[in-house]
């Protein structure tokens, strides 16, 4: 999906929130807590009862029944999986297992009639999610996957940006995502052969593909930093090439600095912006002639802050899901991300 065909949501969650109260609640459940996105995605639910009707939450996996004690889920109803996807009444399955279980839990949901919040990455199988996006689209059920920074303020004002023409053609993108992982979160992603890129820098695929396409190419670089510890793949860079511009992502979780070096930059024949760090509510704006309210010449810009990490994406479904508007990213896009995702972290060629 090319940038030129979104819908944004700048300045679109407090209507939303307002007119909720006059309509019906939404029911939604949890299944799963493995993912590490799992209790902030139930917090942010549970901070809208005007909108969501929580049903519960299940736990398929019996080695992971001391996760339910997370502060997130307390005073919620533990229900069995077959339960949520037997019971009708709930409309919308908020999936966050494992990643290796995300799209085999979600075609189990689409398949139910659910609508489905799918955390990311969509598991290391491209044709698996082709298949997850063909039955939800088939079904007309929505696939909205947990790419957070669709939803980040900084990100809404960059693609509202390229959108309005404000940076000219683009030419560059450059991000970059990475962490100092511990020694237990390094043996958890060693069982990704995408290592880190995949499942963390995904984002910042997302994040490229939303704003240039489908690459026509895309190059990975993949190192171990500590070969003799662990098989972890910590150290990447992807080249995702287009027919005028060309980006660059790279992930390290073996960057003491971590998220204070996290970044993205677009660049343009008429202006840059950079985002860093990635959540700090801020961009550095340049341009070379004024735009909108903005002047030529390089800016600061201090943004809204959103209520939450992951609120907007669920007042968002909560629209889609009623009828109220379409998701701003299709099918296709989603497709082309992870496969995008895939060859950039070295899974597929």
């Amino acid at each position: 999906m090319r940038i030129d065909r979104r819908n944004f949501l700048i300045g679109s969650t407090l209507p939303l929130l307002m007119s909720a109260a006059s309509k019906p609640k939404i029911k939604i459940a949890q299944i799963g807590t493995g993912h590490a996105h799992a209790s902030g995605k139930m917090q942010a639910v549970r901070k809208y009862p005007e909108i969501f009707n929580v049903a519960g939450i299940a736990e398929p996996d019996p080695k992971r029944s001391k996760a339910l004690n997370d502060p997130a889920y307390l005073g919620l109803t533990t229900l069995t999986e077959a339960a949520i996807l037997a019971d009708e009444s709930i409309q919308v399955v908020v999936v966050e297992t494992e990643v290796k279980k995300l799209v085999p839990t979600a075609l189990k949901c689409i398949k139910a009639g659910k609508h489905i919040h799918l955390d990311k990455p969509a598991g290391e199988s491209l044709e698996s999610a082709k298949k997850l996006h063909q039955e939800a689209d088939n079904r007309k059920l929505t696939v909205q996957m947990g790419y957070m920074l669709r939803y980040n303020p900084s990100f809404e004002f960059l693609f509202q940006a390229v959108k309005d023409g404000w940076l000219g053609e683009i030419t560059e993108v450059i991000g970059m995502m990475g962490k100092k992982a511990s020694d237990g979160l390094r043996k958890e992603l060693s069982q990704y052969k995408g290592g880190g890129m995949f499942e963390l820098a995904c984002h910042l695929i997302d994040a490229t593909v939303t704003i240039l396409g489908k690459p026509l190419k895309v190059a990975a670089y993949n190192h171990r930093t500590t070969p003799d510890k662990d098989t972890f793949i910590d150290n990447q860079l992807a080249v995702l090439d287009y027919k005028k511009a060309v980006a660059t992502i790279r992930c390290n979780h073996a960057d003491p600095a971590g998220f204070k070096r996290r970044m993205f930059s677009v660049t343009g024949t008429q202006g840059t912006i950079l985002i860093q760090p990635l959540e700090g509510g801020k961009v550095l704006l340049t341009l070379d002639r004024p735009q909108g309210k903005y002047k030529k010449g390089t800016q600061e810009i201090s943004l809204p802050r959103s209520p939450g990490r992951y609120d907007k994406e669920f007042i968002d479904l909560a629209a889609i899901v009623r009828g109220e508007k379409k998701l701003a990213w299709n099918s296709k896009h989603d497709i082309d991300v992870h496969e995008a995702v895939l060859k950039a972290s070295g899974v597929i060629e």
